[in-house]
């Protein structure tokens, strides 16, 4: 049987940097994920600002398009456009991405396998036991980072309090689609889609478009893509590997870990409710999980994660509630350059948390609750 002290299970974003640091902390990691790399998932591929800042090695490889420009409409009405100082989103491929931060990992000594299912797991006060491939594996913790539909919650008893969006992807070349319109922009589509927005993203040699929202717009999800096309000038075949995926979003206060089980990244929900970004909540649970294997203190994982991002969480939750009864509200909001900065400083993490926005746009933030009281709801 092989031994390990950590297994992590995953080898996305979250996975890779957990191992990357506990790797780098002298662990023995062994990071396995049933796929083989490269692979692609979908997502928007957004690495932003904040994300960055905590990322566990530098993304620079495989960065394609660097994003300082957000175009903005309300329902597909008039455009706003703000343009940031400094980049705000990095935009990349999560197949180069998710290969690249997995290479990292095995570099700084995780050994990694791809095309390997985790299977027969037992998990017991001292430590895990596992078949990975054909192996057996025993080690002191576990680490998921498995995804929305991974095992390692269901089988530690986790997963409980966490509500699920859905959203659709796909992309059209550039020859499609007129690069200059959309070149370093990123397209935000308001009160389209209940609970969530469009988007148009430029990549290497394409752009992404998609769609999200609550999970009950699932079966609709198709129609909102096809509008969004058809709103950028596209017919509904001009999308090519449209997929769908689910977006986890955590409760507040709800467990991220059990015992020697701890989870990271979207196998624990930790999606941006307002955003749907998951990257930069990625990076923040791979470090506090890593320090609280390392530190031998596993139950401290749940406090610090809480600590780190409960604050922003709520304030995107109240903000998703706001952008989808009031789209048009927070459109006319955006005009004002100080509500711009605070959205582009916690982009760019300038700022830690939403709640010190306040300061930089208390009038802004009066003239908006204003507005939302009178504009009109989404029916």
């Amino acid at each position: 049987m092989e031994r390990f002290d950590v297994l992590v299970v995953g080898a996305g974003p979250a996975g890779s940097a957990t191992a990357i640091h506990l790797a780098r902390g002298g662990a023995r990691v062994l990071l396995a994920d049933k796929a083989r790399f490269p692979r692609d998932k979908p997502c928007g591929g957004g690495v932003t600002g904040r994300a960055v800042r905590h990322a566990p090695c530098d993304v620079e490889p495989v960065v394609e398009h660097v994003v300082d420009r957000f175009v903005l409409r309300a329902r597909y009405g008039r455009p706003v456009a703000r343009t940031s100082r400094e980049p705000l989103i990095l935009m990349t491929q999560r197949r180069r991405l998710d290969l690249h931060l997995a290479e990292q990992a095995a570099a700084a000594g995780a050994e990694f396998r791809g095309g390997v299912r985790v299977e027969g797991l037992d998990v017991d006060e001292d430590g895990v036991s596992a078949v990975v491939g054909s192996s057996p594996v025993r080690s002191s913790f576990l680490i998921g980072a498995d995804g929305a539909n991974g095992i390692i919650a269901r089988a530690a008893g986790l997963g409980d309090g966490i509500l699920r969006g859905v959203a659709l992807e796909g992309n059209v070349p550039w020859e499609v689609l007129d690069p200059e319109r959309y070149h370093e922009t990123a397209w935000v589509e308001l009160g389209v889609v209940p609970g969530g927005y469009g988007w148009v993203f430029p990549k290497g040699d394409h752009a992404n478009l998609g769609v999200g929202g609550w999970l009950g717009e699932g079966p609709r999800l198709r129609d909102h893509l096809d509008l969004l096309a058809g709103a950028h000038g596209l017919a509904p075949g001009a999308l090519t590997d449209v997929r769908g995926h689910r977006l986890p979003m955590r409760r507040l206060g709800s467990p991220a870990a059990s015992g020697r089980v701890l989870l990271v990244g979207d196998a624990a929900g930790l999606v941006d409710p307002l955003s749907g970004d998951g990257i930069y909540e990625a990076f923040v649970s791979a470090r506090l999980a890593a320090e609280a294997v390392l530190s031998g203190q596993p139950e401290t994982y749940g406090a610090a994660l809480s600590a780190s991002l409960d604050r922003h969480a709520s304030a995107s939750w109240k903000a998703k509630r706001a952008a989808d009864r009031y789209p048009q509200a927070c459109l006319w909001a955006m005009r004002a350059p100080a509500v711009f900065d605070v959205v582009a400083g916690l982009l760019r993490g300038d700022l830690a948390h939403p709640s010190d926005a306040r300061l930089l746009a208390q009038p802004s933030m009066r003239a908006l609750s204003r507005l939302a009281r009178i504009a009109p709801p989404v029916r």
